[in-house]
């Protein structure tokens, strides 16, 4: 795999259990690289993220994301491949009833880290980079739509991934806060990590074009 391949799939067939929705999947993705993943709902885009990150298997063909072979892939690596992914999705699957920076911290102590100092830091550092520097103490319900995804992006860049998979991240945003996501992602891609995004906003592929992989009629173009 070349050095700057961080994602490489070859011969690959996608499944849901026993079902196939892509097959002869080719592609690779570089660091820093932003790549933009499209087609109709139920075409395999979230298929082919969710085996990404190891939630589905690989049952057929090679898959490498970073250093792991997910045709090869242990259970007990799992957890490990993950640290190196952040995931962003459509419905921000934050805990209600905690703050947002109990919500960040819930998330680093459950990756091993154990030193508050430590973790305190940590939830300063990517809160401010998603502009949210002052909203640690607010709950999820105080925060707009787009404030939540902001804290989503945060969670997914706390262990410092290689790669961030967004599925239909502005999919509940209005068009000028999907635009302040933007921002922030393909900022991500720019300081040196390769993100993933599904999508199907035609509009935010015209104003922030990038490489863009289709799936349509089972296969990946």
């Amino acid at each position: 795999m070349a050095l700057d391949t961080i994602i490489r799939f070859e011969n690959a067939g996608i499944f849901i259990q026993d079902h196939l929705v892509l097959s002869d999947v080719n592609f690779q993705v570089n660091k820093g690289e932003f790549v933009y993943l499209i087609g109709k709902v139920g075409t395999g885009k979230t298929s082919l993220i969710k085996t990404i990150n190891a939630e589905y298997p690989l049952l057929k063909g090679e898959g490498f994301v970073s250093e792991f072979m997910l045709h090869d892939l242990k259970r007990r690596q799992v957890p490990y491949l993950r640290r190196k992914l952040g995931i962003v999705f459509q419905d921000f699957q934050l805990l209600t009833d905690r703050s947002v920076t109990e919500n960040l911290a819930f998330v680093l102590k459950a990756t091993g880290w154990k030193e508050k100092p430590g973790i305190d830091k940590r939830i300063g550092e990517v809160l401010e980079r998603v502009g949210l520097g002052t909203k640690g103490y607010k709950m999820p319900n105080q925060l707009s739509g787009g404030e939540q995804q902001r804290v989503v992006i945060a969670r997914a860049l706390l262990n410092d991934p290689e790669i961030i998979l967004a599925d239909e991240p502005t999919g509940n945003l209005d068009p000028e806060t999907s635009n302040d996501i933007m921002e922030i992602l393909t900022g991500i891609s720019k300081n040196g990590r390769a993100v993933v995004m599904a999508t199907h906003n035609y509009h935010l592929i015209e104003k922030y074009p990038s490489r863009t992989l289709k799936c349509e009629k089972g296969k990946l173009v």
